[in-house]
């Protein structure tokens, strides 16, 4: 624990005391005791299996627990998942401690606020579709407390929750709770549905063991969310061995694959094309450039300019790009950018030679954005261009060699948000100053 900042460690006490505060009354409430075990066992279970083969976290029986249970009783479901489930990285006990009282805190807020609305009768009555309205509420309640404790642990520098001590350096107070609650309401929602039809059957004639076949459909979405996810992952990693051993190969373009992609999504937004097509604009700005591998290194690195037989060799990229990631199926049309984003409108790009409209629309994105950084960055062979520079001779090539309708989404973009590519290249790229204007230095070269 000597390695958690004082403010995170007393941040985790404070919760801890308000969790014990929240518990205290449980003798006087009169809770049947057998219902509380049963969740709290059930709930362990859950997370141990959800955790250990899906990841995440499994909140219906927590909330079942809210809408079953009262308030005090309600908040002791999740201690045992805390102290019986594993615990893989240092400090153990505050991990321990977090685990049991962030939960805690959060359900007993979700029962409160369905007790206070009646939801209890309404559960035992099966009045639908009142019974929704006190289900909600404690769903968005349980979130707001979540939310609450999650940015607190954040804005201490522990990371970000609800796995904290991750990662130190503190997230300003202003930042700290942004987003929180958005990325939460809805698989909670969904969470709050399950955990009110496993109250519903509980207090039905049927009893206990009907409420738990809710949890049947809840494992089989847990199971093809973490397959989803797993899947994502794989073709994150296979695009990120790709772009480094560009950028290994090509050390004085490093960064420029991804401010390529990110410039690719900011166009590709302008234009309002759905987040399907706007991941796979990315994915081709970030690949566009992979067929680099099949290029001599001294050619990449060379300085001063190319001879015509070193510009037909460089010329072949696309070609080799197009052919590494063919067989990479989830790639989508952004094959097709990788292999045509070389092209111009006027029929004089290579590899084909395409005009216009037989240029597909993602290539006609990434050369946009490909020629844009390339100006904006510092090369082996020139500084780079302002951004203001490097717009109006987009536009003023927009028609021969760009897409129009391209060049207008990013300077619409631009205006809008402003350019701030998230990965800086080569440092010594920040020998020179990137607002200094180039004499003479040509749009959309190769390299």
């Amino acid at each position: 624990m000597e390695a958690v900042p004082a403010r995170a460690r007393g941040y985790v006490a404070c919760v801890a005391l308000l969790a014990v505060l929240c518990v205290l009354p449980v003798p006087a409430t009169h809770s049947p005791w057998w219902a509380l075990a049963l969740l709290a066992a059930l709930y362990a279970a859950c997370e141990h299996v959800v955790r250990r083969r899906f990841g995440g976290t499994f909140y219906p029986v927590l909330l079942a627990g809210a809408f079953l249970l009262p308030p005090p009783a309600a908040a002791l479901v999740p201690l045992s998942a805390a102290l019986l489930g594993g615990v893989e990285d240092r400090p153990v006990l505050l991990r321990r401690v977090w685990r049991a009282a962030r939960p805690s805190l959060a359900v007993w807020g979700a029962a409160r606020v369905h007790w206070a609305l009646g939801g209890r009768d309404a559960v035992v009555a099966c009045d639908f579709p009142y019974a929704l309205v006190p289900a909600g509420a404690a769903v968005l309640a349980f979130c707001l407390v979540l939310t609450a404790l999650d940015g607190g642990i954040r804005a201490t520098g522990v990371g970000v929750p609800p796995t904290p001590f991750r990662q130190w350096g503190r997230v300003p107070l202003r930042r700290a709770w942004r987003g929180l609650l958005l990325r939460s309401l809805a698989p909670v929602a969904v969470h709050g549905l399950a955990g009110l039809m496993m109250a519903v059957l509980w207090r039905s004639r049927y009893g206990p063991v009907a409420a738990l076949l809710v949890l049947l459909p809840m494992c089989v979405s847990c199971w093809v969310f973490a397959q989803y996810h797993r899947e994502r992952a794989a073709h994150q990693a296979t695009i990120r061995a790709l772009v480094q051993a560009v950028d290994i190969k090509d050390g004085y373009t490093r960064g420029h694959s991804e401010r390529v992609g990110q410039a690719s999504v900011m166009i590709a937004r302008e234009l309002g094309m759905d987040d399907e097509r706007v991941e796979v604009l990315r994915f081709a700005g970030i690949l566009h450039d992979v067929g680099k591998l099949g290029v001599p290194t001294r050619l990449l690195r060379k300085d001063g300019p190319l001879t015509p037989e070193e510009r037909r060799i460089i010329e072949l990229h696309p070609e080799y790009g197009h052919e590494m990631v063919r067989g990479i199926s989830f790639l989508g049309e952004a094959r097709a950018a990788i292999l045509h984003h070389h092209e111009r409108l006027d029929g004089s790009g290579y590899p084909y030679g395409l005009v216009g409209a037989q240029i597909p629309e993602c290539a006609r994105v990434v050369a946009v954005a490909d020629a844009f950084d390339a100006m904006t960055s510092t090369r082996s062979y020139r500084r780079a261009r302002p951004v203001e520079a490097a717009v109006t001779e987009l536009e003023r090539c927009a028609g021969t060699q760009f897409d129009p309708r391209m060049v207008t989404a990013l300077a619409r973009a631009l205006g809008r948000h402003g350019w701030h590519p998230a990965v800086t290249a080569d440092e010594r790229a920040q020998e020179v100053p990137a607002q200094q204007p180039v004499a003479g230095a040509r749009t959309g070269a190769p390299r």
